[in-house]
C-alpha cells in the first residue's frame, strides 16, 4: 500500500516546522505570497528549508509570479517542490517542468464536476494537481472545504492531492471518502490566522496516518 502523503502548509517558524517533521509529515509548505498571513520572505524560507531533513520534502508556494521572481525564489530556497496557486497556465508550467529540476504542483480551485474534468488540462504540465476550494479573499488557506462527493468514481488523469478545509477532525473522513493519496492542511491547524498550533499539527498527522492504515 502506498504511503499516505501528508503536507502541512503555511509554516513560518522553526518550532512549527520541527513539529511537522517530528509528527511524521511527508511535506512541509512555505508560502511566499505577501498578502497571505502565512507569508515568509525568501530569506526566512531559505532558513526554514535548511531545518528540514532530506526525507521530508519542502514545498514553496507561489502565486502568479512572473518568470524572473519565480527563478529568484527557487534559487534562493531550493525547494523540492514548487506549488503554483494562481492562474498559471499549463503552457507556463510545462515549460518549467521540462527545464527545471523541481517537482511542479498546481493548485486548482474545484467548484463542480465540470471543474474536475477541466483540471485534466494540467496532466502533462505538472507532476501533481492539488484540489482546493475555489479562491476567495486568498487563493488558498481560507478554511473552506470541497464537496468530496465530486470524486466518487472519478478516474484521475494524474497524481493528485486534497486541500481545502481539512483539520484533525475531518481528515480521516476525507481520506475514506475520496481516497486522496495526499492531504494538505493549513488554516485548519491554526489558533489564529498564520499561527500554527503544534498540537493540531500532531493530531492532523496522526489522524491521517490512522485513516490510511
Amino acid at each position: 500500500m502506498p504511503e499516505q502523503l501528508i503536507k502541512i502548509c503555511g509554516l513560518s517558524t522553526p518550532e512549527t516546522v520541527d513539529a511537522a517533521v517530528d509528527a511524521g509529515a511527508t511535506h512541509v509548505g512555505l508560502v511566499h505570497y505577501p498578502p497571505s498571513p502565512r507569508h515568509v520572505s525568501l530569506d526566512q524560507a531559505a532558513k526554514l528549508r535548511r531545518r528540514v531533513p532530506t526525507h521530508v520534502k519542502v514545498v514553496l508556494l507561489l502565486v502568479n509570479e512572473q518568470p524572473k521572481p519565480t527563478t529568484e525564489a527557487l534559487q534562493a530556497v531550493m525547494p523540492d517542490v514548487v506549488q503554483f496557486h494562481g492562474g498559471e497556465t499549463p503552457e507556463w508550467l510545462a515549460l518549467l517542468k521540462t527545464h527545471s529540476p523541481f517537482e511542479i504542483w498546481k493548485a486548482f480551485g474545484l467548484r463542480d464536476a465540470a471543474g474536475l474534468a477541466s483540471s485534466a488540462r494540467f496532466k502533462d504540465a505538472a507532476h501533481r494537481i492539488l484540489f482546493d476550494a475555489p479562491a476567495h479573499a486568498l487563493p488558498g488557506g481560507n478554511g473552506l472545504a470541497i464537496d468530496w462527493s465530486l470524486f466518487n468514481g472519478h478516474q484521475h488523469a494524474m497524481p493528485w492531492g486534497l486541500a481545502g478545509g481539512l483539520n484533525p477532525d475531518n481528515v480521516a473522513d476525507a481520506i475514506a471518502q475520496t481516497g486522496a493519496p495526499l492531504v494538505d492542511a493549513s488554516s485548519g491547524l491554526e489558533s489564529a490566522p498564520g499561527v500554527k498550533d503544534v498540537d493540531k499539527i500532531r493530531a492532523f498527522v496522526q489522524a491521517a496516518k490512522g485513516a490510511a492504515a
